[in-house]
């Protein structure tokens, strides 16, 4: 069975666990209880000593995934940005202050992203969409895939598959461009659309009243508890990389998009072939205004079928989605959900557990619960640089046996837990060796219903579902906006990145 479980903690502490920052700042504050005890000032002392302990539980103890002062720090911004009124977006169309409607108008994290179209390719010479994030000064290109899953697969089989993942992840890292692949999965409740047409198509005039009945009752009924699933993959490329290989097809977006197209030819082959896609096709850029428009309002989807086989008859219909009207009309950050349109949402991150991982364990992640219920989930694999993996290593093998030692001379017996870490840490120099990349994976999974549910209990679901599956739910409180538009919208958005505006 293929078992994801080599992993180590990112970022390993120096000293008793603790990193360097964290024990400069607990060494400055303990400075003014250090000189109060010389000088006998007990009283000082004692208050002193006091806020030194403060200031060791604001800095060590983490409360859901953030110290006390990061969380001051979110609470602080988000009060700040409320007050500003920057958590309330709406949309230029709902203004009436449209003027190009190529120009995308999302909310939030995603202001700052551009769509263009590619050079054409192919026999149909299809003009696939590339992405560009200006505040992370990088490209992305998404395709659209499909894959047979695993439910029915042996443990060859997902060995096989496994294996087909870490090939792709290493040959990613040997192009030193591709900086991260996201898969993205929407477990969307089935709206009967395609269902609708070819009943349209199919049903005969001269079918019996009673049968017609039977057919619309049950369809009625199944698509109410039926559940169809998209799939995306992206792969997202820095600027500065880029850039250099663009030097060699021309100068400017076409460039770019031209070695971009270099790049997607060879994942698409892993795709196909190692991870056994049936399907990879590479998104234009009005199939991209179609997805996200859906990852926005889920229940626009049945329109937009409807409008394309409208086409199929008279191709003066316009089924397109256009990219000022591809977000949402309105969209509201509170602390706990994220509020878009007549949608709300709540998103969590995934922890990965000690034990462990089995390749396809986060299946039941993506099980809605209720009719009108979306599941999604992203998982995203940033591929470190060999030289930032070398260093990397280095810092995290020597931070082991120094803390190692420390404990030794402490007295301090070490645990299972910190023997287990210790070894995975020194066993990734020998799989760099071997020539593995090194990747920093996380996962974001979310939830969204319509307004007139309670999404409250919908995100204590999620995180049941989350745990049902053997990991640990963290939920992104303050910060709920990043991870909906991570887990839902499929222009490579990560939430690893530093923006630059």
């Amino acid at each position: 069975m293929a078992v994801y479980g080599e992993y180590t903690r990112d970022r390993v502490g120096m000293f008793f666990g603790l990193t360097g920052a964290q024990l400069i700042t607990l060494v400055v504050t303990a400075v003014p209880a250090l000189w109060a005890f010389q000088q006998e000032e007990w009283g000082l002392l004692a208050g002193f000593t006091l806020l030194w302990v403060v200031v060791l539980g604001m800095v060590t103890v983490p409360i859901r995934g953030r110290s006390a002062i990061g969380w001051m720090v979110a609470a602080t911004a988000h009060a700040a940005g409320t007050v500003m009124r920057w958590t309330q977006w709406r949309s230029k169309a709902s203004k009436g202050q449209v003027d190009d409607l190529a120009e995308p108008d999302l909310p939030g994290v995603l202001q700052s992203v551009t769509v263009h179209d590619g050079p054409p390719q192919g026999p149909t010479n299809t003009r696939f969409a590339v992405v560009q994030d200006h505040a992370g000064r990088v490209w992305a290109a998404t395709a659209s895939i499909t894959h047979p899953g695993l439910a029915l697969a042996d443990a060859a089989e997902r060995d096989s598959q496994g294996r087909g993942l870490a090939t792709l992840l290493n040959a990613c890292a040997r192009t030193e461009l591709i900086s991260e692949v996201l898969f993205m999965v929407r477990s969307v409740p089935d709206d009967g659309a395609e269902r609708e047409q070819w009943l349209a198509r199919h049903r005969s005039t001269s079918a019996p009243a009673l049968a017609n009945l039977v057919n619309d009752q049950m369809a009625a009924t199944l698509s109410q508890a039926s559940v169809r699933t998209e799939a995306f993959c992206t792969i997202v490329v820095p600027e500065d990389r880029l850039a250099k290989e663009a030097k060699e097809f021309g100068r400017g977006v076409d460039a770019r998009a031209r070695a971009m197209a270099m790049l997607m030819a060879e994942v698409e082959g892993h795709l196909r072939t190692g991870m056994r896609m049936s399907s990879v096709e590479w998104l234009t850029s009005p199939q991209l205004a179609a997805a996200v428009r859906t990852g926005f309002a889920p229940g626009d989807r049945a329109g937009i079928v409807e409008a394309l086989a409208a086409r199929e008859a008279d191709p003066a219909v316009n089924a397109e989605v256009p990219w000022a009207q591809a977000g949402p009309s309105g969209a509201d950050l509170v602390v706990r959900h994220y509020a878009h349109d007549a949608w709300h949402s709540i998103s969590a991150t995934v922890k990965l557990p000690a034990k462990g991982a089995v390749l396809g364990a986060l299946a039941p992640v993506l099980v809605p619960t209720e009719p009108g219920e979306r599941r999604s989930m992203v998982t995203v694999f940033p591929i470190l640089a060999q030289s930032t993996a070398d260093k990397q290593v280095q810092s995290a093998e020597w931070a082991a046996d120094m803390g190692e030692g420390l404990r030794s001379r402490a007295g301090m017996k070490t645990r299972a837990r910190d023997r287990t870490a210790v070894a995975r840490t020194r066993g990734l120099d020998a799989k760099l060796a071997s020539g593995n990349a090194m990747v920093r994976p996380y996962a974001v999974a979310c939830v969204t219903v319509p307004k007139t549910q309670r999404i409250a209990e919908f995100g204590r679901r999620l995180d049941a579902s989350i745990r049902r599956a053997g990991f640990a739910p963290l939920r992104l409180d303050l910060s709920q906006d990043a991870g909906f538009a991570a887990a839902n919208i499929p222009l490579g958005l990560g939430l690893h990145r530093k923006s630059e505006q």
